[in-house]
């Protein structure tokens, strides 16, 4: 913690960026520094609590004063690496719980449960379920006191045996659990709004010099409320001479993934195949018979990938790069392609288990854990660029 504080407080974007790469590779170097710039850095008030792997301080903002919440915590597998650092006002510290013992372990069991009953691999379940009842015999987590640390401790140490990106303990503060609607039409109209207000994840659609289109995609959301919108952009990109669609800020969704698919194929295109465990099947996802409007056939697409590109996403680019639809530039992505159901513990706490795995029609395997290579490997940062001098070239050629 003191060695990332002294980074940040120093106000260099190199020296923030350079400590970022080599002990918090998961943080946004722009936006630190944007958040240095807007504080002014950090006055440490006090550390508050601390375990071996964790820990929870006090600090105030340098330019306004105002004070806030932090936690720190290390990977338990690797300690040089931040894996989650959380900064809150200080006000949101009446939303804090406090762990006791009854609840650490009836949520170490239910997760154990859940692991072994449900987990695409049943050989890893069973292993990850044994971890965590072993673990809680050794107490290992007996001194966190802290909800939020402790779903946190739990995620790494479960990663550390799966590897498995979308394996997740998620802790929701009281004060905002018992705000959360129930089921109903009133959730269904706040979720739709929800989506809508952030435009269904489409961040920015242009036209570029000298016929380029470029789209760039934050999610694929639900096409049941999405499709107009994703139909929208896709048809203002329908008359370009080339196609960028910018992945590099997302982090993955849903079937929306077979209706921008669609847009890119003349006929009925195999995409993926995803097995489930449950009922030991495999579903196959095909493009769509039908969008509406005016696809984008016979012309080339680029697809910007960065280290963050994640789950549906990479669907996406692992499906246009093995059918030879699309060119990929940037880095090489998040890895993880395992469909996920979410399975609530208690009031507070839920886990996120992976429940099945993609299959290329192509490949028969899938990218979890290594990530979908680009074809063109170069900086997150430099994607664009890139892709530009690639469309334009082409273009000039023909």
């Amino acid at each position: 913690m003191s060695s990332w504080l002294a980074a940040f407080d120093s106000g260099n974007s190199e020296r923030i960026a350079s400590f970022d790469r080599a002990h918090y590779p998961w943080s946004r170097p722009d936006a630190m520094i944007a958040l240095r710039a807007h504080t002014g850095g950090y006055a440490l008030l006090s550390i508050d609590k601390s375990g071996k792997l964790w820990i929870t301080f006090h600090a105030k903002e340098k330019t306004g004063g105002a004070q806030v919440s932090g936690s720190l915590v290390v990977e338990s597998f690797n300690p040089q690496t931040i894996s989650y650092l959380l900064l809150a006002p200080a006000a949101s510290d009446s939303h804090r719980a406090t762990l006791d013992a009854a609840e650490r372990d009836r949520v170490l069991e239910s997760a154990a449960r859940l692991l072994d009953e449900l987990y695409v691999f049943p050989n890893t379940g069973r292993k990850l379920a044994a971890a965590l009842r072993s673990a809680e015999k050794r107490g290992t987590y007996r001194d966190i006191s802290d909800d939020q640390i402790f779903a946190w401790r739990l995620d790494d140490d479960l990663w550390a045996i799966a590897h498995d990106g979308h394996l997740r303990v998620n802790f929701t503060p009281p004060g905002l659990a018992s705000a959360q609607p129930g089921p109903g039409p009133a959730t269904e109209a706040a979720f739709r709004q929800h989506l809508l207000a952030a435009n269904c994840g489409f961040d920015e659609v242009e036209h570029l010099d000298p016929n380029i289109g470029y789209l760039k995609l934050d999610a694929f959301l639900d096409p049941d409320i999405c499709a107009p919108t994703a139909a929208a952009a896709m048809n203002f990109v329908a008359n370009s001479d080339a196609l960028i669609i910018d992945l590099r800020d997302n982090h993955g969704g849903g079937p929306m993934v077979q209706f921008i698919a669609t847009y890119l194929f003349a006929g009925p295109t195999h995409l993926n195949d995803i097995y489930w465990r449950s009922d030991n099947a495999v579903t196959a996802a095909w493009t769509l018979p039908y969008v509406p409007g005016k696809k984008f056939i016979g012309k080339p697409v680029f697809v910007l990938t960065s280290k963050q590109t994640f789950s549906a996403a990479e669907d996406f680019c692992y499906a246009l790069k093995n059918l030879k639809r699309a060119t990929l530039i940037g880095e090489t992505t998040g890895g993880g392609a395992h469909p996920i159901a979410v399975h609530t513990i208690d009031d507070h706490f839920s886990i996120v288990v992976p429940i099945g795995r993609s299959i290329s029609p192509i490949t028969h395997t899938d990218w979890e854990g290594t990530g979908v290579a680009p074809d063109i490997k170069v900086p997150a940062a430099d994607a664009l660029t890139e892709a530009l001098k690639r469309a334009r070239n082409l273009l000039r050629k023909h």
